[in-house]
């Protein structure tokens, strides 16, 4: 079962907690039907991104037999056969299809803006595989839209407004994201003496100017979204002051990235730095506070 679940990358899903997003800020999280609209957007997301995973781990196996950490992964490892992964990856595609049918008749809506962009995430991430995961910044540019995809999918199929700053910073954020995780495979290539055919238009160097002014962005965004008329309206003044556990978890990101040189892999920050997932708890706590408190005053 184990290698199943590694296959389908599950660890992975935590990015899809992002369709999550357009709920959370509208201040509806308590809403049920939306949640379970929420919900059902986050597996039909999930589906589609491990189909994309397995279809990934089957065209770069050989080069995965020869990476010291891509080795251990099923199809690379030979615990998984190739026959195997392409009944799994039927099966996905397959059951990921018959959800969207089931949502339209449970939900009782149109739901084909919402499986439009499962559409074209999956598509392009077909591009990315074959072909764009090569070509340097576009590979992260495409990364850093999957996520875009995934706020504007939680907000299609919840009826919810996204704002464009809150769009533009799921953007950075995923470059930051993105870039320091193109750094750390840079690292360890020097390391190791392995190198790839993605990482032959970056260097060290270009990654820092990069992830420094990704930073900037992301902050200046989220600054931006706190100080939006809308936002003020809804959650209160107050809700400036959370960019303080913004700047913070940034500041720990670089630190990670620039001194430690610690992100190839940010999922596995995010499930190991203790400092990051107390801020991002800090956060949420901020944000719950205020908009609960904002709820009750009205």
């Amino acid at each position: 079962m184990v290698k199943y679940l590694k296959l389908l990358r599950v660890e992975q899903w935590v990015k899809n907690l992002f369709v999550f997003v357009p709920l959370f800020f509208s201040g509806n999280i308590m809403n049920g039907n939306l949640l379970q609209k929420s919900i059902f957007a986050f597996i039909i997301f999930s589906l589609a991104a491990s189909s994309i995973y397995i279809i990934n781990d089957y065209n770069d196996i050989n080069q995965d037999k020869k990476h010291p950490q891509k080795k251990n992964r099923p199809l690379a490892s030979g615990i998984i056969s190739k026959k195997q992964a392409l009944f799994i990856l039927a099966f996905l595609i397959i059951l990921d299809i018959s959800l969207k049918y089931f949502g339209y008749y449970y939900f009782k809506q149109s739901i084909w803006k919402f499986c439009v962009i499962i559409l074209f995430y999956f598509v392009m991430n077909l591009v990315y595989t074959y072909k764009l995961k090569h070509v340097a910044i576009v590979d992260v540019c495409i990364i850093s839209i999957g996520f875009v995809l995934r706020v504007l999918a939680g907000g299609y199929i919840t009826g919810i407004y996204i704002s464009q700053w809150a769009i533009l910073l799921t953007f950075v954020l995923a470059l930051v994201l993105a870039i320091g995780k193109r750094r750390g495979e840079l690292i360890n290539a020097q390391i190791s003496g392995r190198t790839r055919k993605a990482l032959d238009g970056y260097n060290v160097q270009f990654a820092d100017i990069a992830l420094s002014i990704s930073v900037t962005l992301a902050i200046v965004s989220y600054l931006m979204f706190t100080l939006t008329q809308e936002v003020q309206t809804r959650f209160g003044i107050k809700v400036f002051y959370t960019v303080i556990f913004v700047v913070f978890a940034f500041l720990r990101y670089l630190q990670q990235t620039l001194v430690y040189n610690k992100t190839e892999s940010p999922t596995k920050i995010v499930y190991k730095d203790r400092y990051i997932q107390i801020t991002i708890l800090l956060w949420l706590f901020s944000f719950l506070i205020l908009v609960y408190d904002q709820q009750f005053l009205k």
